[in-house]
């Protein structure tokens, strides 16, 4: 009898010795997901189109798209797209980088990036993300202060980004009370370009400053513009129905050297803005960017500008 209970008691004890161990057995650390491992210097940065693994300090960054918020956030770029080249307020800055665009493939293998960024409407970004890691933005899909914060994330700048958005939106906001106290809480402002041939006139996210004259200032806008055009963003105007677009102040956008027939006549000289001198030019080449160093160069403008107007 005795020794038919010696197998059962020596299972029961190795049993019990077995699970003593297993809970003793100090916790394994988790197999890292798939995707979140990263090679030294690099960290994963979350874009439209899915984490993509880029260098924590980017340092030869080409920028096919959003190259002036890189130029305002102090990125260093060896190659850009031909218009931020030709812009006026980034031509010292730019004078030393390369032209490029999504066809010159091989120039821009060349220059060695580290870091692409594109459009999402660009050729080849399959070839471009083989040469370096390439984030891709649509332009707009973000706001014009989401963008900027987007960059500043990618170059590892997230909270210098942030710093400027609230302290650009405060100063903005101030200029615009201001602005109000002397033209009127009422008061409307259009914003048209013209070149030779055409007019156009712009809703509130189209560059040219409108994003500060509508959105961070809170000015108003006509009521035909904010029908026809706020969704569009921009509509090119019939020379008889310009009138009907300008509001009691008009910003005008003139193409350095462009000149155009309509401004010598009756009916655009007889636009209420125009005999009353409210109207404030600025440079279409310096002002078809929403980032910071343009957006600080307009709110200078519109702000002196503005409080000089009756």
């Amino acid at each position: 009898m005795k020794k038919a209970f010696i197998p059962v008691i020596l299972m029961f004890m190795l049993l019990l010795s077995a699970c003593g161990q297993q809970q003793a057995q100090p916790a394994q650390p988790e197999t890292p997901a798939a995707g979140n491992e990263t090679k030294e210097g690099m960290v994963v940065y979350q874009s439209e189109k899915g984490p993509v693994e880029v260098p924590a300090q980017p340092k030869r960054i080409i920028g096919l798209t959003n190259a002036p918020n890189i130029v305002s956030i102090e990125g260093t770029l060896v190659g850009v797209d031909q218009w931020t080249k030709q812009n006026p307020l980034f031509k010292e800055k730019l004078k030393d980088v390369e032209v490029v665009s999504d066809a010159d493939l091989e120039k821009i293998l060349a220059l060695k990036p580290d870091l692409i960024v594109a459009g999402s409407e660009m050729k080849n970004l399959d070839q471009l993300s083989k040469i370096a890691p390439t984030v891709v933005f649509t332009w707009g899909k973000l706001d014009y202060l989401s963008q900027q914060l987007e960059i500043g994330k990618l170059l590892n700048k997230e909270k210098e980004a942030q710093a400027w958005m609230d302290d650009f939106k405060s100063r903005a906001k101030t200029a615009g009370e201001q602005i109000k106290a002397k033209i009127g809480e009422n008061a409307t402002v259009s914003v048209l370009e013209y070149d030779t041939k055409d007019f156009y006139v712009f809703g509130n996210n189209w560059a040219r400053g409108t994003e500060i004259l509508y959105q961070a200032m809170g000015l108003n806008m006509p009521d035909k513009v904010q029908k026809d055009v706020l969704s569009a963003g921009y509509h090119k105007l019939s020379l008889e129905s310009i009138p009907d677009y300008v509001g009691d102040y008009l910003v005008l956008s003139r193409r350095n050297g462009s000149n155009n027939e309509f401004l010598q006549s009756v009916t655009w000289k007889n636009i209420p803005a125009v005999k009353n001198n409210r109207i404030i030019e600025i440079d279409t080449e310096a002002s078809t960017y929403s980032d910071p160093i343009t957006l600080e160069y307009l709110l200078k403008i519109y702000t002196e500008q503005f409080l000089a107007k009756s």
